[in-house]
């Protein structure tokens, strides 16, 4: 069963501990970013940032080092982030997480992990393959009782260089109630 989340539009799926274990090893289908990596976001984010790396600003110095302008580490996932809003109506698909079928309405990033093996430059259209790598029997913590879901994320270029992988653990749960 799945339902919409009115604050976000995306469909949470809901089930039982089995079900979500049943997703483990199974992967989506590559997604591609809607924009390439572009000079403009990353001098932006760089400006908000105060980077004055000249890696992000100086072109004749990053095409002599990298062959292109390169994005900041930190903008990994800006290149495929699912858009809210296009003209055509669209909704963006739900991240993993979200598809897996776990009781509880509540979601906190327990830790995440990424390692990078390529720069991000200027020109590269990005996509990412995500994968659910484990779910966790049920836990109780001081926010309430949920599991543990892991994914791994991988992100390649256009022409199927790896760039980085992402490890990322979510704790989805039932917030406990005042007084329980």
């Amino acid at each position: 069963m799945a339902t919409v989340d009115e604050g976000t539009g995306y469909e949470i799926a809901f089930g039982t501990f089995e079900e979500a274990k049943a997703m483990v090893g199974q992967a989506t289908p590559v997604r591609f970013g809607r924009v390439e990596v572009n000079a403009p976001m990353i001098q932006h984010f760089s400006m908000m940032t105060e980077d004055a790396n000249a890696s992000y600003w100086d072109e004749e110095y990053a095409v002599a080092t990298w062959g292109a302008l390169v994005s900041p580490p930190a903008m990994l996932m800006v290149w495929l982030m699912p858009l809210e809003w296009d003209p055509e109506g669209s909704r963006p698909e739900p991240l993993l997480t979200a598809r897996v079928p776990l009781p509880g309405t509540t979601f906190v990033n327990a830790s995440t992990d990424t390692e990078f093996f390529a720069p991000m430059r200027v020109g590269d259209h990005l996509n990412v393959v995500e994968e659910v790598v484990d779910v966790s029997e049920e836990k109780k913590t001081a926010l309430g009782v949920g599991h543990f879901v892991t994914t791994l994320s991988t992100y390649r270029r256009q022409d199927g260089q790896l760039v980085a992988k992402n490890t990322n653990v979510l704790f989805r749960f039932g917030a406990e109630e005042e007084g329980s």
